[in-house]
């Protein structure tokens, strides 16, 4: 979904870069070029609708993956400072400045979580930059993202999946250059 003044873009680049993005964690041979035909050899639909400005922001994108299942959508845009931002994933609105070493993690909604990120960070000597949370309910999904320094190592995934606190625990790479 194309929203705003992002829906004026060229689409057909827009598209490619999405879904290059997707595909590249299944084949890092996938370019911008090649994406598309990959996708349709694989018997992925891709739909694309643009609307006019319909919220608050003057532009966003959500991609939305549907396949057997699940469902998921993430949804970004960018603010007045030009730097990309998450504004919501899995339906929880967050505000996530995009780095390029991240760390996602979803858990129950309960207290401690912060104390156990911060902590397993800190032992790990990874310095986080941005922390950002998000829950549908009180007691509900949870999410947190960590905008960190240095990429997130198998030692501090595991560190944090062995706590039994977390649903998923993910390192998220992103070229923001």
């Amino acid at each position: 979904l194309y929203d705003g003044s992002v829906a004026e873009m060229n689409l057909a680049a827009l598209n490619s870069a999405v879904i290059a993005g997707v595909l590249k964690t299944q084949n890092p041979d996938v370019n911008l070029v090649s994406a598309p035909i990959v996708a349709k050899d694989k018997g992925i639909q891709i739909s694309t609708t643009r609307q006019d400005k319909t919220g608050t922001f003057d532009a966003y994108i959500k991609v939305t993956m549907v396949t057997d299942k699940r469902e998921r959508s993430v949804a970004g845009t960018c603010f007045s400072d030009g730097k990309p931002r998450f504004i919501q994933i899995k339906g929880i609105n967050v505000d996530a400045e995009i780095g390029r070493h991240m760390l996602y993690t979803t858990n129950n909604d309960v207290p401690g979580i912060i104390g156990v990120l911060g902590s397993i960070m800190g032992q790990n000597n990874v310095n986080i930059a941005n922390f950002t949370l998000g829950r549908a309910v009180e007691g509900g999904q949870a999410i947190a993202l960590l905008y960190v320094d240095a990429p997130v190592s198998d030692l501090v995934l595991a560190d944090l999946q062995a706590t039994g606190k977390f649903n998923q625990v993910s390192r998220l790479d992103f070229d923001v250059s």
